[in-house]
C-alpha cells in the first residue's frame, strides 16, 4: 500500500450549488469518525485573489480564518463539520495561483524558463495541495474545486487533479456530486444529465470513483444501474443524496450507503469501524425531536436578489442559531426582517414583540442603519433579547449614546464621516488604507485576545477570562466616549489587552443585551455550539416562557 496523504477531489456536475461543501465535509467527518487527520481545502475560480471584495449577495458569506484569510463560506462548513481550524493554505482562488506564478516569474525562481500555462498554472496549485497536506499531517485532504465540469475556469485545476493521479495512481480519488432531476412534466428521475458530466470529466482525462447522487429523493435500483453502465463505474460507487431537513445528516445518509468503506476499499486501506458518530447522531436526535420552537428574528440587508431570498449572506450566524438551539433541544425558526422598513415605517417595530430575540449581524455601509438603530432600541426598551455582531454592536453603541447618554448626534464615521460625537471611529492605520484603496485584505482579520470582566454576561457565558474570537471591521468604539457611556449604565465587558480596545459591551438590567466586535459566529461547531450564542438563545427561550405565562 502507498504511503503518504490521500487526496481526494470532490468536483461538480450538471449545476452549482447543489451541495459540494458540505459533501465534502461530511466525507471529511465520515473519516474523521474512522479516526484519520483530515483536512480540507477550497479552490475558487475567481481572478480576485480572495473573498473579501465579493459581494455577499453575489457569493455568499465571506468567511474568516484565524490567520485572517477571507475566504469562501464552505471553509466555515469545513470548521463546523471537523471542528478543526482552516487557515490560509486551506483556499485558494485562481487570483491567488496567478499572483503567486508571476511572482516567482518577477523573482527569476523558475530559471530563466518560458513560464506557461499548462504546466505551471497547475504545478504551483499542486504545490500548494500538498503544502497544506504537510502543514496539517493529514492522512486525508479533501479537495473541493468551485464550479461545475465542463467550464474553463475550473479546468487548471481538473488538470492539477488529473497531473497528481498521474503521479500517485493509488493516492488520489475523484467524487462527483452531480444533480439527478426530476422534471414535474414527466414524473421520473433523469440520468441522462449526469451522464454528459462524466462525459466532460473524462474529456479533462478523469473519471470519478465516485458520484454522489443529489435529487429530491434516494436514488432507486434501476438508475444506479444504469448509471454503472453508462458511466463506467461500479453500482456501490453511486451513493444516494436524497434532500433532507438539516444538513447535519449528511453523514448518516452517506454511511447508509457506505460511503466511508468504498473509500478505503479504493485506497487500498483496511476499513475502520466510525466510532466518532455516536455524539453526532445524538444532536442530530435532538434536532429531529426537539418540540419547543424558538423564534429569533434577523435584522439584515443583504437578503435578496431579484425576487429571491438568499440567507448564504449570513450562514454562519444561521448555523450558529442552529447549534446553539439543537443542543437546547429547541426548533429555532428564523425570520428574515429588513432594517429599511423599520426607517420607513416604524409603527412595524411591534412586530419585534413575536419574537423570542433578535439578531443584528455584521455589514458595511449606511443602508438600513437607522432602522436598525430604530430596532435596537426597541429591544433595548422592551427587554427583547439582544445580541450585536460586530456591526451591530457598534450600532448599539450609537443608539445607547443618542438616547441615554444624550449625545443625539451620535454615530459611526462610516455612515456620518461629520458627526458630532464619532461614538464609532476608523482607527488611523486602517484610514490610511482607506486613504490609499487598499481595501483588500487591510482590515482588522483574524483572532485576536479579548479579556472578560468577571461579573458579567460574557464572563458568565464562556467561564474563563481570556478567549480568542475573529474579526473583520475597520471601525472601533471609540475610547474618548468610554467613561462617559459607562457612567450611563454601558457596560464594557470585554476588551482586547493589546491595544485596549472594547471588544463586548452589555447592558446589566436587561434579560440578554450582548454585543461584540468581533464575529462569534464563526467559531461555532455542530457539535460545540458558541457560548454567547448557547446563551443567548437561553435567554430568549426564558423569556418566551416568562411572556407565555
Amino acid at each position: 500500500m502507498q504511503t503518504g496523504p490521500k487526496y481526494i477531489f470532490v468536483v461538480g456536475g450538471v449545476m452549482s450549488g447543489i451541495g459540494k461543501g458540505v459533501s465534502t465535509s461530511s466525507i471529511g467527518k465520515i473519516l474523521q469518525s474512522r479516526g484519520y487527520r483530515v483536512t480540507a481545502i477550497k479552490i475558487d475560480p475567481y481572478i480576485n485573489v480572495d473573498a473579501g471584495t465579493m459581494n455577499p449577495i453575489e457569493h455568499g458569506e465571506v468567511f474568516v480564518t484565524t490567520d485572517g484569510l477571507e475566504c469562501d463560506q464552505d471553509i466555515g462548513n469545513y470548521e463546523r463539520f471537523l471542528d478543526t481550524d482552516m487557515h490560509t493554505y486551506n483556499y485558494m482562488t485562481t487570483g491567488a495561483v496567478y499572483l503567486s506564478v508571476i511572482t516567482r516569474e518577477r523573482n527569476l525562481e523558475y530559471g530563466g524558463k518560458c513560464v506557461e500555462v499548462v504546466p505551471h498554472v497547475p504545478e504551483e496549485v499542486m504545490r500548494r495541495i500538498e503544502f497544506c497536506a504537510k502543514k496539517t499531517k493529514a492522512d486525508f485532504v479533501l479537495v473541493e474545486i468551485g464550479g461545475t465540469v465542463g467550464e474553463y475556469q475550473n479546468l487548471l485545476f481538473l488538470e492539477a487533479g488529473r497531473m497528481m493521479k498521474l503521479k500517485s495512481p493509488k493516492g488520489v480519488l475523484f467524487v462527483m456530486v452531480s444533480y439527478f432531476p426530476i422534471p414535474a412534466m414527466i414524473g421520473e428521475m433523469k440520468t441522462k444529465p449526469t451522464q454528459y458530466a462524466v462525459r466532460s470529466l473524462n474529456t479533462a482525462g478523469i473519471q470519478p470513483d465516485i458520484i454522489l447522487a443529489r435529487s429530491s429523493v434516494p436514488l432507486d435500483k434501476p438508475r444506479k444501474r444504469k448509471v454503472s453502465v453508462f458511466c463506467n463505474m461500479q453500482e456501490e460507487d453511486v451513493i444516494s443524496a436524497p434532500d433532507i431537513k438539516s444538513i447535519y445528516e449528511i453523514p448518516l445518509n452517506f454511511e447508509k450507503d457506505k460511503l466511508g468503506d468504498r473509500l478505503l476499499e479504493k485506497f487500498g486501506m483496511n476499513k475502520r469501524k466510525a466510532r466518532g458518530l455516536e455524539g453526532w447522531r445524538a444532536v442530530v436526535k435532538n434536532a429531529q425531536q426537539a418540540k419547543e420552537t424558538v423564534t429569533i428574528g434577523i435584522i439584515g440587508k443583504y437578503f435578496s436578489t431579484g425576487d429571491f431570498t438568499l440567507s448564504d449572506s449570513y450562514i454562519s450566524v444561521i448555523e450558529a442559531i442552529k447549534h446553539a438551539s439543537w443542543h437546547q433541544k429547541k426548533t429555532p425558526r428564523i425570520l428574515w426582517l429588513d432594517a429599511e422598513a423599520y426607517e420607513k415605517d416604524p409603527r412595524k417595530l411591534a412586530e419585534l414583540d413575536t419574537l423570542d430575540g433578535v439578531i443584528v449581524p455584521g455589514g458595511f455601509g449606511g443602508r438600513g442603519v437607522e432602522g436598525k438603530i430604530n430596532a435596537i432600541q426597541y429591544c433595548r426598551e422592551h427587554k427583547i433579547p439582544f445580541l450585536g455582531l460586530c456591526y451591530g454592536l457598534q450600532l448599539a453603541v450609537a443608539e445607547f449614546a443618542r438616547h441615554k447618554a444624550g449625545l443625539i448626534d451620535a454615530n459611526t464615521t462610516e455612515v456620518n464621516p461629520r458627526t458630532k460625537h464619532p461614538i464609532i471611529d476608523i482607527l488611523p492605520e486602517q484610514e490610511s488604507n482607506v486613504a490609499q484603496k487598499k481595501y483588500g485584505g487591510t482590515m482588522r482579520l483574524g483572532a485576536y485576545t479579548c479579556k472578560l470582566i468577571p461579573g458579567t454576561k460574557a464572563y458568565a457565558a464562556y467561564g474563563k477570562p481570556h478567549v480568542e474570537e475573529r474579526h473583520r471591521h475597520r471601525y472601533e468604539f471609540n475610547n474618548e466616549y468610554r467613561k462617559k457611556l459607562e457612567d450611563k449604565g454601558l457596560v464594557i465587558s470585554g476588551i482586547n489587552p493589546e491595544r485596549n480596545l472594547v471588544e463586548i459591551i452589555e447592558l446589566p438590567d436587561h434579560p440578554f443585551f450582548v454585543g461584540t466586535q468581533f464575529h462569534p459566529e464563526l467559531l461555532s461547531r455542530f457539535m460545540k455550539p458558541h457560548p454567547l450564542f448557547f446563551a443567548f438563545i437561553a435567554a430568549a427561550g426564558s423569556t418566551k416562557k416568562k411572556q407565555s405565562r
